[in-house]
């Protein structure tokens, strides 16, 4: 006779089918969810989502031709356990470092586009995300494509000290040349981008364009507390306060992000400008 199924694998079967929203607390069908781009109906929380699903979302026929895909950290500090978090974050995700970038297509508008899995060791900004940022900045500029980055961090890689902190310096560099050069560069900072990569390249775009309720910020807001001795306003470091503020130009839900980011380009960089 074939095993029976009993209570416990009807409910190891039917948990990962529902999820709670952290932004209602409603019990959401997890296929729902997904056909509404994991954005909670009742309340617009957006949950957040892979490298994979972004790209599904934005890109033409979800396709990234992505470049550079095995460069890989080394451990210029011989940092205690560092090489052992590398062998993990690669597992978990499948990817040999935080950030991805390539040539892509946006309504058949002919981008770069490169893309932070937080996934992978927070999303932290070592030595090779910072090198992939620069090298995708340099090939919109040579290729005169406008530059695409969706981020999601918690900021500069510990374990690679001063190695990632200067990719601050170098990411905004060449920025700064892509921008003498008058190629359009658009910065989707998402839930969360903190810290380094919000100080630097993320923060640098053309245009900077978030998610409803993304945190977004560079010293986490118990530290910022402490150190004035007092309260944060209601909402600081999300999306909204930053517009509010000026800090960013608009919020977009994840429905309308790519139709947003599309026409942008058309007005940013009309046919008569692409190759």
């Amino acid at each position: 006779m074939p095993p029976q199924s009993g209570p416990t694998t009807r409910t190891q079967t039917t948990a990962g089918q529902w999820l709670r929203c952290e932004g209602c607390g409603e019990i959401l069908y997890r296929k729902t969810l997904e056909t509404n781009f994991l954005v909670c109906p009742r309340c617009g929380h957006h949950f957040r989502i892979t490298p994979d699903r972004y790209i599904a979302v934005l890109l033409d026929d979800g396709r990234l031709e992505e470049l550079d895909a095995n460069l890989a950290a080394a451990d210029p500090l011989e940092f205690p356990k560092y090489r052992e978090k590398l062998k993990e974050a690669r597992e978990k995700t499948g990817r040999t470092d935080a950030f991805a970038y390539g040539r892509a297509a946006m309504a058949q508008i002919p981008i770069v586009f490169g893309i932070q899995d937080f996934g992978f060791i927070g999303g932290s900004m070592g030595s090779v995300v910072g090198e992939k940022v620069a090298r995708a900045v340099r090939l919109a500029r040579t290729e005169r494509r406008p530059l695409v980055i969706v981020s999601s961090s918690g900021g500069a890689r510990m374990y690679e000290g001063i190695f990632s902190l200067m990719q601050m310096a170098k990411t905004s560099a060449e920025l700064g040349l892509l921008r003498r050069a008058a190629v359009p560069f658009i910065s989707v900072p998402v839930d969360p981008c903190t810290a380094g990569v919000m100080a630097s390249y993320a923060s640098l775009g053309d245009i900077i364009i978030s998610e409803p309720g993304a945190l977004l910020g560079f010293a986490g807001a118990r530290v910022i507390e402490s150190t004035i001795g007092g309260k944060l306003p209601e909402g600081f470091q999300r999306a909204e306060f930053l517009l509010k503020h000026g800090l960013i130009d608009k919020v977009v839900t994840r429905r309308d992000l790519k139709d947003t980011i599309t026409a942008l380009l058309n007005v940013l960089w009309p046919e008569e400008k692409r190759g």
